[in-house]
């Protein structure tokens, strides 16, 4: 991977004093991206991500724990301990599988309930990293005051956003070790957006926002020491030199590293974002009242039909009606008028499974690096940096 880095004429990325290579896999949950997805993308020397969110999923006796629960605080409780318990296991598998190569990070939405405990389980679990997006933290180096050495890297979409955070985190005397620009109309899952008709602003444009960064970087003498990541519909060699001339240091992909033979989730899950066209991509008001990006699936279809009657009557109940309390503010728990009726964690669950007629499966924009197959991460990698991979498809 050196050699092709080399040969492509990229720089390593420094991230906490390490040199990895530019290529960085976005956090994807539930559960499609854990330990082993992101120890692979280490133990190649880029940074492997795992999400936080409800990683019990994956650990069968740790479903058996919270099955049939009910609902209410001693549900959530048990819930959560079932899911900080699993985060700790697939830290651990992908610092394993890592073999001490590359980072791994842990992905943390801040719009979730459990946001505090799932960074401060990644921190004391001893993880290189901890993005945030979904919100600004402007928290995180409170919490993270006695872990100097874990990265803090904050998704943001646009230059002001990036401003402000960095006005709130000089005054805690610390500052971000990256930056993760996410492009809103190319990007996949929650958006970085007000609304739909928000995601063609030119403001979160690359060709803007990567020297806008670059410059309230460069003036708040931060320049040299928090390099800019741009994410969002990166699919090839040409596309990273393209943001790496605008001012990035490296990229970030999650589409692409969701159809690989290592992805945690479902087979199934992987062939339908392999085989989904632009045309079969859309763009709606998730639970979270934000822009959300996924596959125009069976359930998408049948939930949009219907969408506008559950919204008139939208009203707030006392407890969560789905068990699982994932987000500080839901459409659906909250009764918000004008924001998704569904559970998320309920309908990504079914998605990771490969569950089309009840899945809610998001992707970014763009053709794929490999069109319709199923590939290896090294593969893939290997197609990034501009190498010739190989013709026959990897096994799921």
């Amino acid at each position: 991977m050196q050699r092709l880095l080399a040969a492509c004429g990229l720089a390593p990325l420094r991230v906490a004093g390490r040199s990895v290579l530019p290529i960085v896999q976005g956090g994807m949950g539930i559960g499609v991206s854990a330990h082993r997805l992101a120890g692979t993308v280490a133990s190649l020397g880029g940074i492997g991500t795992i999400s936080s969110v409800d990683l019990r999923r994956h650990h069968p006796d740790l479903m058996e724990t919270t099955k049939g629960l009910g609902v209410g605080p001693e549900a959530k409780a048990a819930i959560d301990r079932a899911n900080l318990e699993a985060l700790d296991r697939e830290a651990r598998l992908a610092r394993t599988l890592a073999g001490g190569h590359g980072l791994i990070a842990m992905n943390v939405m801040r719009a979730v309930s459990e946001y505090v405990s799932y960074v401060r389980r990644s921190l004391e679990a001893g993880l290189d990293a901890i993005v945030v997006g979904a919100g600004l933290p402007l928290d995180l180096p409170d919490l993270a005051c006695e872990h100097p050495r874990t990265a803090l890297i904050p998704i943001l979409s646009d230059a002001r956003g990036v401003q402000l955070l960095l006005r709130k985190w000089e005054r805690k005397r610390r500052m971000p070790d990256a930056i993760v620009l996410e492009h809103p109309r190319l990007a996949g899952g929650h958006l970085g957006a007000a609304k739909v008709e928000d995601l063609d602003d030119p403001r979160f444009e690359f060709e803007r926002v990567v020297p806008e960064t670059v410059q309230v970087l460069r003036a708040a003498g931060i320049e040299r020491d928090t390099p800019v990541i741009a994410a969002g519909g990166i699919r090839s060699l040409h596309d990273i030199r393209r943001v790496v001339s605008l001012g990035a240091s490296a990229v970030q992909l999650g589409t692409p590293f969701a159809v690989t033979s290592e992805c945690d989730a479902h087979p199934q899950f992987k062939h339908v974002l392999a085989q989904a066209s632009e045309d079969d991509k859309i763009e709606f008001v998730s639970v979270a009242g934000l822009p959300a990006r996924a596959v125009n699936t069976p359930w998408l279809q049948a939930y949009l039909k219907v969408q506008a009657r559950l919204q008139a009557v939208a009203h707030a109940k006392k407890r969560c009606t789905k068990v699982f309390d994932c987000l500080a503010q839901c459409g659906l728990r909250d009764g918000k008028i004008g924001w998704g009726q569904f559970c998320i964690d309920q309908q990504l669950a079914a998605a990771l499974h490969g569950d089309v007629r009840r899945g809610l499966f998001f992707t970014g924009r763009g053709a794929l690096p490999f069109g319709g197959q199923i590939r290896s991460v090294r593969e893939l990698m290997v197609r990034l940096l501009g190498g010739d991979a190989p013709a026959v498809p990897a096994p799921c």
